[in-house]
């Protein structure tokens, strides 16, 4: 590995076939081609999963690496399923193969067993992978083969395994045979292929390289005398061919280095013909002296890079499937995107560097810089022309120096010169005025350098895809709801970002201010760079939040958004410890929003800062940045928000002792009970079955309004299909309001069918009978997991419009159904609870009257809008003198007359008093809104309320001995273990767990604490929990009484986390504020 010149970079980046997007900017000679390989590190934890995401969308390839002891961990899964998704070929390394001998202790043939253990793992997530998009693929072929034509149903014989059978899938999984693996020590410098071993040996057995290649790994073994490669070694209690010739090796080194078993390491390095250095050979620690051979032996460098220039694919190979993924957005398919967004797939294909090609880049992040780090700002060496002119301003600044001493001698004369003397004063004057003046100047250009010296410059972390990027060119910035089906109408295809262009939503224009080369820290000025490259930008921080797509054609379209694997769930309020400090903060934040992909910043209602992160370490991070970077002030941060959700279950059959509901005898109840609690306030009427009917304030109208839960299963399939359900509520509002989109495509269709028939499928029985027909929307948000149903005469609307069910209403509810809906969105956006969101319930309009003053208001607004139409249509036809009042007109007035008709009084003063009715109680939809809002409120408090607190997957790895302390610390918090199970051939458990979001700060410090290091958890936000205790609960029975006492102070964790909650916003929390009435004791007695 070489490193080598900006200029000989700038000739390898022409060489696309030569390049591979993977990792730290290195020329690697190999053979007779040169490569260069842009190696991009991400870290490993897993908060930081988003940073995986922005470093794979600009990567055709990448390394995974693997700890031999540990084997496939929760994040190695999750960096699998991101390279998956987006398209691009993995090669393997599995690393610390020295933990195997040092650590572990085991023999070549264990080592040899556990290895294949890892990766038939890893090659089974890989399958799953795969296999889940085989049977998808298959599954839209065969509902299009439906739709074309129609088979009998008694014919078709669903066969599963029918499209695996057929696809190769062979050049997916990792093999050492194939290349794609890579065993290897960096703490020893060591690594190797099987391929460097199969020539080694070729020679030496007399086998040629291809049949070892083939052989070296799997169940072969060498027979001795025959000279020949035999299966069938466990069968026949042989040594694997891998054993014998490879690991057998290692092991041997590492027992001779450990041992200092001089004759043996001599004999060694004499026979592999290495050059060890007397420092080396004589070092204390056996791990130098074994680096020293290792790393000449088997270099990791060579072995890694060999891999990734003969596995890896250059940026030509981009696959049709990952172009096509890349530019549809959301639902679209590519058949669906304008013909001129479709030729430009042959551009991504060719990766063309021509003149002509269009310009297509992506940035992935925005990455802050210090501003010293610029190129442009970093000290150069002078020049000779410089020197001698900084000579020649030394020197006569040193003169002038000389001739102010000198008068200030002659100034220096008896009084009697009193002229001079004053002349001079004046002359020393002016001076002074002028040297202070120059001071201050010196002060300000000192200040405003500190200052700029201090200031962060962003730069676009980014990849060409296609054309030649220049500095100062000029180029579109796409935002990703950008959607040149709409700009090609105003806009031609042709057309350049130099050129005045009309006002296109989602799209603006920028200039490439400077084009660096990334070389590790270090940052090269480039003029241009071809295709195929990775580069970073300046000058983009005011066009480009986080990420985006740069064109020179608007007929690109943006790219499909990163997948994110890490959910933000932490959040904590900050603020400044000066308040004068404030607007450094709010620009801190700005900056670190953009710096950081998986961060969220926002303001609260209640004027909180609040930072939103993926878990404790991002957390610290960010923290971090903010004070030390971003802000540079000292910063107070709250107690961490923990998010909780709201919701209502079926009645329990038990009480808190496990005795039958109903059967035991009722006791005086000491404690206000549940329903003490929540009194309902006059004219709201509650049933015993939870209806509650309510009126709005003016008496207009009455809604009736039950809550119920919804089943598991839908909750979760209302949660995956969120962003469905958003394409969903977009179409139906463009629908609605009879807009010309894009026409809908069959893949969206198909997808929300299948939703609808999920949901039929689940919710079923007499309850939810055509309730999934009956759906008004989701919410909160019209998008989140809480539906809303109407069951009333005389209305019909659905959420199912987009299937092409659409029924244009025109009843008496047609103008103020979008106020019940607001209502309801308001009501699941903030529960009764602690003001947190809905999950999982469902409401049900049972009833909606509206008195007749109601309707005709609802009329009126209807009429109008038909009275208009029909005064236009009069205004063509007739003279201009015949128009319409201003007053209510009707329809059947119109029917048999093509003039206006004069209007009875009566009709006209109805007309006022209705008008006048509605100045009196305010705008009717806004009483409508804020009594669904109650309804659904005080629905829900009818019904068994509980909580939901969001929880964390947790693996842990344990050795046995701190087994019970791991235990300890996690039943301390609230968690509870799913499954335990040890790891093959070694003495470590792996402990899968669950654990309350709320309970987990600290956690991970503490099990290191108690075990002494040796276990480490890893947490991953999972799901939503119901909390199973009822925060309102009091004794009301006498076994309860007696069981948990008159206080009933137990630990209630629901209520400690719903009071926490409410203290926090402001809200009303019951509780003593004197907990012990007993008389205080000072320390010192009173004398």
């Amino acid at each position: 590995m070489v490193l080598t010149s900006v200029g000989k970079m700038v000739g390898l980046q022409k060489k696309t076939s030569g390049i591979r997007n993977i990792c730290i900017l290195a020329h690697v000679d190999h053979g007779d081609q040169e490569y260069l390989i842009n190696l991009i590190d991400s870290p490993g934890h897993v908060d930081f999963s988003s940073e995986v995401s922005t470093a794979v969308r600009l990567c055709d390839g990448c390394i995974i690496v693997v700890d031999a002891v540990e084997g496939v961990c929760p994040q190695t899964q999750a960096v699998l399923r991101q390279a998956w998704l987006e398209n691009i070929r993995p090669v393997l390394v599995i690393n610390k193969i020295d933990r195997l001998i040092v650590e572990l202790k085991l023999t070549p043939q264990e080592a040899y067993l556990h290895l294949k253990n890892i990766l038939e793992q890893i090659n089974a997530v890989t399958g799953a992978l795969f296999t889940s998009k085989v049977l998808e693929e298959r599954a839209e072929k065969e509902t299009e083969s439906e739709s074309i034509s129609d088979t009998a149903p008694g014919d078709q014989i669903y066969d599963w395994s029918a499209g695996l059978e057929d696809t190769d899938d062979s050049h997916l999984y990792f093999s050492p045979d194939h290349g794609n693996v890579v065993f290897a020590s960096a703490i020893d410098g060591w690594g190797f292929g099987i391929e460097h071993f199969a020539k080694l040996y070729s020679q030496k057995i007399g086998i040629k390289p291809a049949v070892l290649l083939k052989t070296l790994w799997g169940d072969y073994y060498l027979n001795t005398k025959a000279k020949k490669i035999m299966k069938g070694d466990q069968s026949k209690g042989k040594k694997p061919l891998f054993v014998q010739l490879v690991l057998d090796n290692i092991w041997s080194l590492y027992e001779a280095v450990m041992k200092r078993d001089k004759e043996k390491i001599e004999k060694i390095v004499t026979s592999l013909g290495l050059k060890i250095g007397a420092r080396e050979s004589r070092h204390a620690d056996p791990k130098v002296h074994l680096n020293a051979i290792c790393s000449q032996w088997l270099p990791i460098s060579d072995a890694v890079l060999s891999m990734v220039c003969n596995k890896l694919p250059s940026p030509l190979d981009i696959t049709a499937e990952r172009v096509e993924k890349l530019m549809c957005v959301g639902a679209r398919t590519f058949d669906s995107l304008p013909p001129e967004t479709q030729e430009l797939k042959s551009a991504f294909m060719k990766c063309s560097s021509e003149g002509t090609a269009p310009v297509i880049v992506f940035v992935s992040k925005m990455f802050a810089v210090d501003a010293k780090a610029l190129p442009h700002n970093k000290p150069r060496p002078l020049t000779q022309e410089e020197i001698a002119h900084r000579r020649e301003l030394a020197k006569r600044r040193h003169a002038e120096k000389l001739a102010a001493n000198q008068g200030k001698e002659l100034s220096e004369k008896p009084p009697s010169e009193t002229s001079s003397e004053v002349t001079g004063n004046t002359g020393d004057t002016k001076g002074g005025v002028q040297q202070l003046t120059g001071q201050v100047e010196t002060m300000t250009s000192k200040a405003m350098k500190q200052e700029a010296d201090n200031k962060e410059s962003f730069i676009a972390f980014a990849r060409v895809f296609s054309g030649v990027v220049q500095r100062g060119q000029k180029i579109f910035v796409l935002g990703p709801k950008y959607d040149p089906a709409e700009s090609l109408h105003k806009l031609s295809s042709q057309c350049s970002a130099t050129n005045d262009l009309p006002l296109v939503p989602h799209m603006t224009c920028c200039t490439l201010e400077n084009l660096y080369l990334l070389m590790g820290r270090e940052l090269e000025d480039l003029e241009e760079v071809p295709a195929g490259n990775v580069l970073g930008i300046g000058g983009l921080q005011d066009f480009v939040l986080k990420s985006a797509t740069l064109s020179t054609s608007p007929a690109c379209p943006p790219f499909t958004p990163l997948n994110f694997e890490a959910t933000p769930i932490v959040r904590v309020a900050v603020e400044p410890k000066h308040p004068s400090d404030m607007p450094q903060l709010v620009r801190g934040m700005k900056l670190l929003n953009q710096a950081d992909p998986c961060v969220q910043v926002l303001i609260q209602e209640t004027g909180e800062h609040v930072l939103v992160t993926a878990g404790e370490v991002h957390l610290q991070r960010c923290l971090d940045d903010l004070k030390e970077r971003f802000a540079k002030v000292q910063i107070s941060v709250s107690a961490p928000i923990i998010p909780f959700r709201e919701t209502i279950t079926r009645p329990p059959k038990v009480d808190m002792v496990n005795e039958e509901i109903g059967k035991q005898q009722k006791v005086a109840v000491i404690h206000q009970t549940k329903e003490d609690q929540n009194k309902i306030p006059e004219g709201i009427q509650v049933d015993s079955d939870g209806l509650v009917t309510i009126s709005t304030p003016n008496k207009q109208a009455t809604l009736s309004v039950r809550a119920m839960p919804l089943p598991e299963e839908v909750t979760r399939l209302l949660e995956e299909n969120s962003d469905l359900i958003r394409t969903m509520e977009q179409l139906n509002t463009s629908l609605n309001e009879d807009k010309k989109t894009h026409e809908i495509n069959q893949k969206t269709l198909d997808r929300i069918k299948e939703f609808k028939q999920k949901l039929e499928q689940n919710l079923q029985g007499r309850r939810w009978r055509n309730a999934v027909d009956q759906i008004w929307s989701f919410g909160p948000r019209k998008c989140g997991p809480n539906i809303l149903l109407y069951n009333f005469e005389g209305y019909k609307r659905s959420v199912w419009q987009c299937l092409g069910n659409a029924v244009k209403e025109v009843s008496k509810y047609r103008d103020f159904d979008n106020s019940i809906v607001s209502g309801f969105q308001l009501a699941t956006l903030s529960g009764p609870m602690c003001e947190e969101p809905l999950m999982g319930v469902c409401f049900t309009v049972e009833k909606w009257e509206m008195s007749k003053v109601g309707e005709m208001l609802s009329t009126s607004s209807q009429d109008s809008g038909e009275c208009d139409a029909i005064e236009h249509k009069q205004n063509e036809e007739t003279t201009p003198t015949s128009t319409c009042t201003d007053d209510v007109c009707s329809t059947n007035e119109h029917q048999d007359s093509s003039q206006s008709v004069p209007k009875s009084p009566e009709k006209i003063s109805k007309h006022k008093g209705e008008v006048l009715l509605a100045d009196c109680y305010g705008p009717f939809s806004g009483q409508l809104i804020a009594t669904m809002k109650e309804a659904c409120r005080y629905a829900l408090q009818a019904k068994p309320q509980r909580l939901m607190a969001a929880m964390y997957t947790c693996e842990i790895m344990a050795t046995a001995e701190v087994l019970g302390r791991v235990y300890a610390v996690l039943s301390k918090r609230e968690g509870r273990v799913l499954q335990e199970e040890m790891k093959e051939g070694t003495d470590v458990f792996i402990i899968k767990a669950v654990l309350p979001v709320a309970e987990s700060f600290g956690f991970a410090d503490e099990i290191r604490k108690r075990t002494s290091g040796l276990a480490s958890p890893q947490l991953v936000f999972s799901h939503w929990e119901i909390i199973s205790s009822d925060p309102f609960w009091v004794p009301t029975t006498e076994e309860e009484y007696l069981h948990f006492g008159e206080k009933a102070d137990s630990e209630n964790q629901a209520r400690k986390y719903m009071n926490a909650v409410r203290k926090r916003k402001g809200l009303y929390v019951e509780e003593k504020i004197v907990e012990h009435a007993e008389k205080q004791r000072t320390l010192s007695r009173n004398k």
